[in-house]
C-alpha cells in the first residue's frame, strides 16, 4: 500500500503557529527594512524547522505549517486571473471579535495560471522520505464559491457571472487546472479546508438564509455541485480530503451547529477520500449524522481543540473515539485537532509547546486506541 493510501489513525489539519523569527521578518520587510530576498530565506528556514518537529513528533504526513500565506483561504484565491484583494480593516465577525480580512473579490472572469502555492509545495516535497509525506492545504471550491456571492461581493461577481451556474463551472475548471498543476509536481496527498458546510449547519444560519431570501436546500445542491465538480478525473493515486469545520481565528468561532442538516449532502455524496471533521466541543452536536457516511470515506475526528491550550483528557477522548465507532467502523475513524493551530498568522492563544503537546497527546491516544 502506497504511503498516500495507508490509513494513519493519527493525524493533523496543516497550521502551525507563526514563529517570533517569522513575525519578526515579516514586520521588517513590510516595513521596508529588509529586502525580499532575505524575508524568504527566514520563512524557508522556518519551514524547514517547523517540517523537522513534524517529523521528530512521529507524524506520517508534513505540512508547511501555512507560514507562507496571511490567511488560510484568501491567499490562495489570489493566485487566479480575475481575483483581487485590497485591505480595508473590514472583515467577518467572529463569535468574540472581528475576523480582519483583506477583501476578495472579482475583477474579471476566472482563469487559471501557473498558482504560487505549486511552488511552494515543490519547496515542501524536497523533505519527504520513507516516513513521510507531503500533505498540501488549500480552500476548497466552495470556498471560493461563497466568498464571490457573499452579500459585499454580489454585485460585482454579477458583471461577470449572471448566474451561480455560470461561476461554478469556472471554479471547478480552474481548480480541476490546479490539481493537475500540484499532481504534476508531485503532490499526492491534497486538502480542501471548507467552512461552508460548517457555516449552513444551525438555526442561526437557518435565519441567516431565510432573511436573506434564499434557499438553503439550493445552496447545499450548489456547494457539493462546485466541490464534486472541481474533483472530476482526479488521479487515481492522489488523495483528496476535505476538513470541515466551523470556522477558526484567534481561538473563537464563526458558527455552532450539529451536521444532520448537511449529512445527506457531504458526508453521503461529496467525493473525497476522507473527511476531517471539528467535533472538539458540544457546539458540533453528536456523532449520529455520521451513519450518513459513504462507505469510501475515512473519518478523521477533531476531538483534540487548537482553540485552548488546556490538554484534554484521555480516557474521555478514548471514550468517545468509541462512541463515534458506533456510526462508522473503528477501522475507518482517525484522530486529530479540530482544526489548525494557526488558521490565519495571527494564530489561536496558546504557545509553541503547547502546540506540540496537543499533537503528542494525539499520537499518543491513536496509538493506545489502535
Amino acid at each position: 500500500m502506497s504511503k498516500e493510501k495507508k490509513i494513519y489513525h493519527y493525524d493533523f489539519v496543516g497550521s502551525f503557529l507563526r514563529p517570533q523569527s517569522l513575525k519578526d521578518a515579516k514586520a521588517s520587510y513590510q516595513a521596508g527594512n529588509i529586502s525580499l530576498e532575505d524575508f524568504e530565506k527566514v520563512v524557508d528556514d522556518e519551514v524547514t524547522k517547523v517540517v523537522e518537529k513534524q517529523k521528530e513528533l512521529g507524524f506520517h504526513v508534513i505540512t508547511d505549517g501555512e507560514f507562507r500565506r496571511t490567511f488560510w483561504h484568501l491567499d490562495f484565491m489570489w493566485g487566479f486571473e480575475g481575483i483581487d484583494h485590497k485591505a480595508s480593516g473590514k472583515g467577518v465577525q467572529f463569535n468574540d471579535e472581528l475576523a480582519v480580512l483583506d477583501d476578495t473579490y472579482l475583477v474579471d472572469k476566472i482563469k487559471a495560471k501557473p498558482h504560487p502555492f505549486v511552488e511552494y509545495f515543490k519547496f515542501l516535497k524536497q523533505f519527504e522520505d520513507e516516513n513521510t509525506i507531503a500533505k498540501y492545504t488549500i480552500p476548497a471550491p466552495a470556498q471560493m464559491f461563497q466568498q464571490m456571492i457573499v452579500p459585499s461581493n454580489y454585485d460585482t461577481t454579477r458583471k461577470f457571472y449572471p448566474t451561480n451556474d455560470e461561476l461554478i463551472i469556472d471554479i471547478a475548471s480552474v481548480y480541476r487546472d490546479v490539481i493537475k498543476q500540484f499532481y504534476d509536481a508531485g503532490c499526492r496527498i491534497l486538502q480542501l479546508d471548507d467552512c461552508t458546510w460548517g457555516a449552513i449547519v444551525g438555526d442561526a444560519a437557518k435565519q441567516r438564509y431565510k432573511s436573506l431570501g434564499i434557499d438553503l436546500e439550493e445552496v447545499k445542491d450548489q456547494l457539493l455541485k462546485v466541490n464534486n465538480l472541481a474533483l472530476e478525473g482526479k488521479p487515481a493515486d492522489m488523495t483528496i480530503n476535505s476538513h470541515i469545520c466551523h470556522g477558526n481565528y484567534h481561538s473563537t468561532y464563526f458558527t455552532s451547529g450539529a451536521y444532520d442538516t448537511v449529512a445527506d449532502h457531504v458526508f453521503a455524496k461529496e467525493n473525497v477520500d476522507a473527511l476531517f471533521l471539528e467535533y472538539d466541543d458540544e457546539r458540533s452536536g453528536g456523532f449520529a449524522p455520521l451513519s450518513k457516511v459513504s462507505d469510501d470515506k475515512i473519518i478523521v475526528l477533531g476531538l483534540i481543540t487548537t482553540k485552548s491550550p488546556v490538554l484534554e483528557d484521555k480516557a474521555k477522548i478514548i471514550e468517545r473515539i468509541h462512541e463515534a465507532s458506533k456510526y462508522v467502523p473503528i477501522d475507518r475513524l482517525c484522530l486529530s485537532p479540530q482544526c489548525g493551530f494557526a488558521s490565519c498568522e495571527i494564530g489561536n492563544k496558546l504557545t509553541e509547546e503547547e502546540q506540540w503537546a496537543k499533537l503528542k497527546l494525539v499520537k499518543e491516544i491513536a496509538e493506545e486506541v489502535w
